[in-house]
């Protein structure tokens, strides 16, 4: 015979006045957590009580109810009521809906009440903020009606719309909330879709390897170019903005990359002829010029726009106020944080006075030019006053009306007195190997070029800080001059002061930190030295010997040369019999002797400069140098682009170099000497060019030409 199924009896619900309910001690809540009591009474005081209390009948010594109920779960609710009452907007006798409990223990109703409570899963929350604002409610009616801050609401409401397949991952925890957090970059749910699936099975899905892949064909707010049109412009051109509502963004980025290049070239376009109108022969537009793009170049001597009354005396009260800042705290360890923005205000109203129009002469201009591009800041940068070498000859009276030269690759229209703008963005040719090649070949010629360039550079800063030696090399040069006949090329120093080009211009090099140190050297002897070569000897004579001393070092370092050039006709006469050019060989020594450290000048790998540029067994094998075998196998699944990356995420900080960018050991490597050089470096060893380079007596080639 079954036995027949207990029926249970639910409590029974009373509506109590309020004055009739007191907090029991039997409530296990000590801690207060969650949402506070002043919040909680003004939900109540919109939406009313929305769940009853849960009390028992107080009762005598005689086990005779007293007409007073005490509250063992629901204390918040109760301590909120009782808010409520205190500030008036609710009565004392208000009834309150309660289940009236009888039997068991009120300790165990307090905790099961507390235990058997579930949270919104993150996820309802979203959907939840979601159709509230579907139903005509703002950011800040949620955010307030919720107590949650205004910023909160957009996030939730960004993840929300994010594409309803990666919704079902995260809510079968298939994915962490950082990561759907990182999918709210872009609303374009058939991207983020391909990008999960391809993370999904890659392991390549960390928060910000999935942002980089849905952001990879966009511009950073901050790039110069973003900076120069600025965002209200792109967005009022129709571009759009992918913001990270979770991380640190920098501004965000711009995704219609055409777009922005057009109004790049629009803007640059209308400042050239504004320009033009100030009547110079010619004008160079590009967003950024090479680095040494004025060598060869004279400029024409112009004067400061005088300075008004009323701003010398603005520079003279700011002078007056930066004395007396330096002098108030001159004793302070650190600086308080609004004198420091102070004085950094300062600086900056005294470099605008500083940097202020010049003046030139209306001859002068009809034979010069100008350089406009972009800073790095994204500022214009307008450079006046050149000339070329075909120019140098004044113009005359007829020339003075010569139309202005504006160039430009988007073939824009020519005026009445203005030719065609050129705007060069420069580009580099790729010499990355395909995804799919195996062997460890030897490095591009292009790219030893552009790494020996930066090599040169920082040889040329680190050869200032040591003026004995810079004398040393030149003495080398001259002795070699003077008593070996066919050892000139045996020097990298390029005496008579020609500084040579580099024939590949490498990414980064002209805003690197030698070329700026070499740069901002070199204004400031210009700003020492006399206008007039006339007066030169003088001026020279008057510097004590420290000073013509740091002066030597400066001149000469322009002279250094040791950029790798790959061998033809013509420099094959400074290829010894093994290949090695004696010209590397002596740079090699002269790194050595100044004590070049190439991390130190502030080069680091990165896809542009390096990883991009290699094949995959090399990018593993650069990784596997510096971070070991682990790291390598981290990423020797991953495609050549994808392994670049995030090569150049592990090789961040480590200090690992290039071969050609190392100091080479000299017990390893030994320099050769009377006339024999030491074994090829790696990177070379296996180039069959440079192997075949040297089949023929060099001797004989300088002696045929």
């Amino acid at each position: 015979m079954t036995k027949a199924v207990q029926k249970i009896t639910l409590s029974p619900s009373r509506d109590i006045p309020f004055n009739k309910l007191v907090l029991s001690q039997s409530n296990v809540r000590r801690v207060k957590a969650g949402v506070s009591i002043e919040q909680l009474a003004e939900s109540i005081a919109q939406r009313t009580l929305l769940q009853s209390l849960s009390v028992r009948a107080v009762v005598d010594a005689d086990g005779n109810e007293t007409g007073m109920f005490e509250v063992p779960a629901g204390g918040r609710r109760y301590r909120a009521l009782e808010l409520l009452v205190k500030q008036k907007r609710m009565s004392k006798t208000q009834a309150v809906p309660c289940v009236v409990r009888e039997g068991g223990i009120a300790a165990d109703d307090s905790v099961a009440e507390n235990d058997e409570r579930v949270g919104l899963h993150p996820l309802d929350q979203f959907r939840a903020f979601q159709t509230l604002r579907d139903l005509g409610m703002s950011e800040e009616d949620i955010a307030a009606r919720h107590f949650v801050n205004p910023a909160i609401v957009k996030q939730r409401l960004r993840l929300a719309s994010v594409s309803p397949k990666l919704h079902e991952v995260y809510a079968e925890d298939g994915m962490p909330l950082e990561q759907l957090m990182a999918f709210s970059v872009t609303a374009d749910h058939a991207r983020q879709e391909q990008v999960w699936e391809n993370v999904s099975r890659s392991g390549y899905d960390e928060p910000y390897q999935i942002r980089r892949l849905l952001t990879e064909n966009t511009v950073r707010a901050s790039d110069r170019r973003a900076q120069f049109v600025g965002l209200d412009a792109y967005q009022n051109a129709g571009g759009g903005v992918l913001r990270d509502l979770f991380e640190h963004d920098d501004g965000g980025w711009f995704q219609d990359v055409v777009l922005l290049d057009r109004l790049v070239t629009e803007k640059l376009k209308a400042e050239a002829e504004t320009i033009a109108a100030e009547g110079w022969k010619w004008i160079s537009v590009a967003v950024e010029f090479p680095y040494g793009h004025t060598q060869g170049l004279s400029e024409i001597e112009g004067r400061p726009v005088d300075l008004s009354s009323q701003e010398q005396a603005t520079i003279d009260a700011l002078n007056a106020e930066q004395a007396k800042l330096e002098s108030d705290y001159q004793d302070a360890d650190e600086l308080p944080d609004e004198v420091d923005q102070r004085l950094g205000e300062i600086e900056s109203a005294l470099a605008a006075f500083e940097d202020r129009s010049m003046l030139y002469e209306a001859t002068e201009i009809a034979r010069a030019g100008v350089f406009i591009s972009i800073d790095s800041e994204g500022r214009l940068s307008v450079d006046r006053g050149y000339v070329r070498p075909e120019d140098e000859v004044p113009a005359t009276d007829s020339d003075v009306g010569h139309d202005t030269d504006v160039s430009s690759t988007k073939g824009q229209e020519e005026g009445p007195s203005l030719q065609r703008t050129v705007i060069a963005v420069a580009g580099g040719a790729s010499d990355a190997e395909d995804d799919d090649e195996d062997a460890a070949k030897p490095l591009p010629d292009r790219l030893i070029t552009e790494l020996t360039a930066h090599r040169t550079l920082a040889l040329r800063d680190a050869l200032v800080e040591n003026p004995a030696i810079a004398f040393q090399a030149v003495l080398h040069n001259f002795v070699l001059t003077a008593f070996y006949r066919f050892a000139s090329s045996g020097s990298c120093l390029e005496i008579g002061l020609r500084t040579p080009n580099f024939p590949a211009q490498a990414p980064g090099l002209r805003e690197s930190v030698s070329a700026k140190a070499v740069e901002a050297r070199h204004e400031a002897w210009k700003a020492r030295l006399p206008k007039s070569e006339n007066d030169l000897w003088d001026a020279l004579t008057a510097l004590d010997g420290g000073a013509q001393a740091s002066l030597f070092a400066h001149c000469a370092s322009f002279a250094v040369n040791a950029v790798y050039e790959p061998a033809n006709r013509y420099n094959q006469g400074r290829v010894s019999a093994n290949g090695v050019r004696t010209r590397l060989d002596q740079a090699e020594v002269l790194a050595r002797a100044v004590g070049l450290d190439m991390v130190q000048a502030g080069w680091r790998p990165t896809v542009d400069n390096y990883l991009g540029r290699v094949t995959k067994p090399r990018i593993l094998e650069a990784v596997r140098e510096a971070k070991g075998e682990p790291s390598a196998q981290l990423i020797d699944h991953l495609k050549k682009a994808d392994m670049a990356k995030e090569a150049e995420r592990l090789l961040d900080g480590s200090g690992w170099l290039p071969e050609p960018l190392r100091l080479v050991d000299p017990d390893a490597a030994p320099v050769g000497q009377e006339g024999e050089a030491g074994p090829l470096p790696e990177f070379l060893a296996d180039d069959e060019d440079q192997e075949n380079a040297g089949d023929e007596d060099p001797q004989q080639l300088d002696a045929a030409e």
